[in-house]
């Protein structure tokens, strides 16, 4: 089974929807010793890093989640990939989770729209368990106003928009996260949570 964190921030049912399409186990939690007890996690999340974290320290979870992801494999989605960084610049300075080295900051793109939203292409950098079956001229959905910046050994693939927008990152064990949608990005998605669920199998 596979743990989707509630913790009142976000996409949670679309999340879960996508799993149940694919036959996937997965339950909708804030209970500590299901998530404790599950293959793998799920961080889902939209809107504001400070309100998160602050929702996630109030909670325990961000314990939880720090203890649990140096034994079985986390994703992080959209704002939930975010919060897996040390920090963000947004509406001030918020401390993250701590278990992806970088920081979070405004995309500035004085050529583009604001926030980045829609299909763009995945072009992949370093070698990742999640982008096992997607093929090189892939499109995922996002919708976000603000993008990581870290280490390009981090990187597992990214897109371009105003510069390079990390689009998927990997700690190079158990820590995932996309800023895009997977739940939202058709068979290329899917095939991501698919290849999640393997992963959280296998550990």
């Amino acid at each position: 089974m596979i743990a989707i964190i509630d913790y009142g921030a976000g996409n949670i049912f679309s999340v879960k929807n996508a799993l149940e399409h694919l036959g996937i186990s997965a339950k909708l939690t804030s209970d500590k010793s299901e998530i404790a007890n599950a293959d793998g996690m799920i961080l889902p999340g939209v809107g504001a890093f400070g309100f998160a974290m602050e929702k996630l320290q109030e909670s325990g979870l961000a314990d939880i989640i720090k203890e649990q992801s140096a034994k079985k494999p986390l994703l992080g989605i959209c704002l939930g990939m975010q919060l897996l960084f040390d920090k963000s610049y947004e509406f001030g300075e918020h401390e993250g989770l701590g278990l992806i080295h970088g920081y979070v900051d405004k995309i500035v793109a004085p050529d583009l729209v604001v926030p980045h939203m829609g299909w763009n292409k995945l072009e992949k950098q370093n070698i990742c368990p999640m982008l096992e079956n997607v093929g090189n001229d892939s499109y995922v959905y996002f919708v976000h106003s603000y993008k990581a910046f870290c280490d390009d050994e981090s990187i597992a693939a990214y897109c371009e928009y105003g510069g390079k927008v990390p689009a998927l990152v990997y700690d190079g064990k158990y820590v995932y996260g996309a800023q895009f949608h997977p739940e939202k990005s058709g068979d290329t998605g899917l095939a991501m949570l698919k290849s999640f669920a393997k992963i959280c199998k296998e550990v």
